[in-house]
């Protein structure tokens, strides 16, 4: 039976690395719409979702301009 430490441990390990995994989702996300010409200037990892004693990263794709807006739709048509 695993104490409550080690439990916690695991814990940890689980979300650094889910909190790693968004980060490099944010970069990826970055450079692929960097190549269609498109910024977002706010996209990042959601602050309040790291917030929780066991973060569970959103992707926060912020606002943007109608302009930019209508060339992201277009990309992803």
């Amino acid at each position: 039976m695993k104490s409550e430490f080690e439990g916690s441990k695991v814990a940890e390990r689980h979300s650094a690395h889910c909190v790693e995994e968004a980060e490099e989702v944010v970069k990826e996300l970055r450079a692929a719409l960097e190549n269609a010409g498109i910024t977002l200037p706010t996209l990042r990892i959601d602050p309040a979702s790291l917030a929780r004693e066991a973060p569970c990263p959103l992707v926060e794709l912020g606002r943007c301009s109608v302009d930019t807006a209508r060339r992201l739709a277009a990309v992803l048509r």
